[in-house]
């Protein structure tokens, strides 16, 4: 057992722990550079205190090491590249730098920073921020990386492995056929908060979310009338598809399609 895990540490400050707190975060990100987990998690106190401010809560030792497992870059084209000088006061320091990951729909960036509270060499606390910068979707067809200014407190896997779920679970459970479906039970019902879901969708991918539910439901129905091509239960397959008004379906139909139901079915029709 590691004695200093049943005491908490004595912090120190002033110049004279500039160059001791330097050397400890630099050693932190080197392990980092070389995707070392074992180095990270030796850096860290046993009572480290981790700052995730976007789900308010803060992660103990033992929480961290999956923490940094899954915010490691594994896969082709994911990196970690410092984009700043390492900046030292004291026992704090300032960390900046650029994080890309798999996202949903291909690469992800985030500018993310740290400020770090070195005491006993060892670190005792960590806040972390991140910023999504661009995000890259991998598909044919001429995509282009699009800008995105929402600040995060959500590290960048957590970010990806978020969108990925709240999107399995559409296709897997197809909540959206409920009418009455909302936030508070597609936050319950993926495992993640009210805030966070609404912060997903507003924030990152850019929608609302009654939208997102609308879209889901849209395109439930177009596979139906894949199926059923005569056309004449439209208006019957958008309730079935969770639609509770035929003006949303409408207004959805025509955003998604640029014609309205019947124009589609038309166009749809041989000739």
């Amino acid at each position: 057992m590691h004695y200093r895990a049943m005491t908490a540490p004595l912090l120190r400050d002033g110049p004279e722990q500039t160059p001791l707190t330097a050397d400890v975060v630099m050693r932190y990100h080197l392990s980092w550079k070389h995707r070392d987990l074992d180095a990270v998690m030796a850096l860290y106190h046993p009572q480290v205190r981790y700052h995730d401010y976007f789900q308010n809560r803060v992660l103990d030792y033992v929480q961290l090491r999956d923490y940094v497992r899954v915010c490691l870059p594994h896969h082709a084209g994911e990196d970690i590249v410092h984009s700043d000088r390492i900046r030292v006061d004291g026992c704090k320091a300032f960390i900046q730098y650029e994080v890309t990951v798999q996202g949903g729909e291909g690469l992800v960036t985030f500018q993310s920073s740290e400020v770090i509270t070195v005491s006993d060499g060892l670190i005792c606390q960590v806040n972390e921020y991140a910023t999504l910068v661009r995000e890259t979707v991998a598909s044919c067809g001429n995509r282009q990386a699009r800008p995105a200014t929402s600040r995060l407190g959500l590290s960048p896997r957590q970010l990806s492995t978020m969108a990925q779920d709240l999107e399995q679970y559409f296709q897997r459970r197809r909540p959206y056929l409920d009418p009455e479906l909302d936030l508070q039970r597609v936050a319950s019902e993926s495992g993640y908060s009210r805030n966070q879901i609404s912060y997903l969708l507003n924030q990152v991918l850019g929608q609302s979310f009654y939208r997102y539910v609308n879209q889901a439901r849209l395109q439930h129905l177009l596979g139906q009338l894949e199926a059923d091509s005569s056309g004449a239960r439209i208006d019957a397959l958008a309730f079935a598809a969770g639609f509770n008004s035929l003006s949303a379906f409408y207004k959805c139909f025509r955003e998604r399609t640029g014609l309205s139901p019947k124009a589609y079915l038309k166009q749809k029709q041989p000739t």
